[in-house]
């Protein structure tokens, strides 16, 4: 007789649990900028949040959320049945207009925008090419769309190339990256990529996810760095903009036929309005001074940081501080914790194996005295001896 349903899924989780890979949600009581208050614990300083500009709580965008919260919280049903309201379209335009595109749609999750690109642009027959450390939405998106998959090695310009061009001119061909690659922090060559791509006459197709509104002239990205500008440009309003959701920017081609084909806005509840309203809100901050001073706030606190660790690399807020094993992470992680300061263990499969991390993230809204203290503690850390991610050459 075969195990009862429950037994069968505890077999599992008894698996994760003795291979050091069993997860669960820290509850946390109250946050505060970038201090949080976990159940079991003291206030902690954390370096676990994409809240990068720490716009979730600024109180314009908690505003211009409560106000449109009149209107009703729910968007009702999805867009194409209950209708858009303003604040989608309000934000969809300025999106554009910020990224200097024709048009912008929103989607209700950042791996909903991922998932309803891929699987609406690619089909049987295609083929598309893949960075090996795309984001799991991307990896997702890929797989859902029946399209033969051709992996390659990390910001590998030339196999990248390669790849693309062993495949039948008279097939369809896209290549996705991101821009900032999420665990590790370094940046995809988006130039070198775009031009293989026009050469190839396959469509290229960049998640700017970790850098948009923190990288690139007025925070636009590191396509917009590289002036290079991709068929189709995915971002999040999760991250920077301290919000939720996600959106892509191009053509009005490519939206009216995302808005046909990409099964994840056709057939979801479209985005709260009052989030689309909070995310407007961050996006006027974002392309203002204020904007300007808080990335300059943040980037002083990365070269602290990286000066501190000794990191030779790119100069974005995500630090992957790299120990190997599960156990080794997750000591690491519990010691921080015990010296006031929140920084979550990253074990595979979200990371290759043997590659088990700390990542650590910065805010805009921490103090010199904060990555101080980060520092300091890691150098007291009993642990094997950290090393940071390599940056591949370019």
């Amino acid at each position: 007789m075969l195990p009862g349903f429950d037994d069968q899924l505890r077999t599992v989780l008894d698996e994760l649990q003795g291979s050091n890979r069993y997860r669960s949600c820290p509850e946390i009581v109250s946050r505060s900028h970038v201090s949080i208050r976990l159940a079991d614990s003291l206030p902690l300083v954390s370096f676990s949040s994409n809240d990068y500009l720490g716009l979730s709580i600024h109180p314009a965008v908690l505003q211009a959320a409560a106000t449109t919260l009149s209107g009703g919280l729910s968007a009702g049903a999805s867009r194409l049945v209950s209708g858009d309201h303003p604040a989608h379209r309000d934000l969809e335009y300025n999106l554009a207009q910020y990224l200097g595109r024709p048009a912008a749609l929103l989607f209700p999750t950042g791996y909903q925008a991922n998932l309803g690109v891929l699987t609406a642009l690619l089909g049987p027959g295609d083929v598309v090419v893949s960075d090996a450390l795309n984001h799991a939405s991307l990896i997702d998106g890929c797989r859902l769309s029946k399209a033969d998959i051709v992996v390659y090695p990390h910001a590998d310009v030339q196999a990248a190339e390669l790849a693309l061009t062993n495949v039948d001119p008279n097939r369809r061909k896209l290549l996705v990256t991101e821009s900032v690659f999420s665990m590790d922090g370094d940046v995809a060559p988006v130039r070198r990529l775009s031009e293989v791509c026009q050469k190839a006459g396959a469509a290229f197709v960049v998640d700017e996810a970790h850098a948009l509104g923190l990288l690139g002239p007025g925070g636009r990205g590191i396509c917009a760095q590289e002036r290079v500008q991709p068929d189709v440009l995915i971002g999040t309003l999760g991250k920077a903009f301290g919000a939720s959701g996600g959106f892509v920017v191009g053509s009005q081609i490519l939206r009216a036929y995302l808005v046909n084909r990409a099964r994840t806005f056709i057939y979801t509840t479209g985005l709260p309005p009052a989030i689309a309203a909070a995310a407007a809100q961050a996006l006027r901050i974002i392309n203002s001074a204020e904007g300007e001073d808080l990335r300059g706030m943040l980037a002083s606190r990365v070269s602290q940081l990286h000066r501190g660790l000794e990191m030779i690399g790119p100069s974005t807020p995500i630090v992957p501080w790299v120990l190997g094993t599960d156990v080794a992470a997750l000591a690491a992680s519990s010691a921080l914790r015990a010296a006031g300061l929140f920084v979550q263990a990253i074990r595979p499969p979200t990371v290759p194996e043997g590659t088990a991390r700390l990542r650590i993230t910065l805010s805009s809204k921490h103090t010199a005295d904060n990555v101080q203290r980060l520092l300091q503690a890691i150098g007291h850390l009993e642990v094997c001896a950290p090393h940071l991610v390599e940056k591949p050459r370019k």
